[in-house]
């Protein structure tokens, strides 16, 4: 199994960015697919969520005004539309695929495959 995000990069504040990640080796469309990301010496945390239809999408109360998680089954790809960037966005951002309960779609440890990170960093 592989997940292999990608779109990271430095932008400035107000700028918007498009995370990607892309799938092999699992039955995608089977999954639920997350976002998350880990600043500098803070826990890892939840973005999004999206279930394995595409139908139902979660996400961190901060962020959700700002951020859209979308997935392309056909591609075996989840994406990650991140506007109106904050330097407190500044973070790795992990892709993650797996089976969690509806009640644990925010906890990372119900999910079993991940991506190495992109990061993202904003800029004041």
């Amino acid at each position: 199994v592989q997940l292999q995000a990608s779109g990271g990069g430095l932008v400035q504040a107000g700028d918007s960015l498009r995370l990607s990640c892309a799938a092999s080796g699992l039955t995608f469309r089977s999954y639920t697919v997350g976002w998350f990301r880990q600043a500098p010496g803070k826990a890892r945390e939840f973005v999004a969520a999206s279930s394995w239809s595409g139908g139902y999408t979660y996400y961190s109360d901060s962020m959700k005004a700002r951020f859209t998680i979308s997935r392309d089954n056909a591609k075996n790809a989840v994406y990650l539309q991140m506007n109106s960037l904050r330097p407190e966005d500044t973070a790795v951002y992990y892709c993650a695929a797996g089976r969690p309960i509806q009640t644990g779609i925010m906890m990372s440890n119900l999910y079993r495959n991940w991506g190495q990170g992109t990061l993202v960093t904003v800029s004041s």
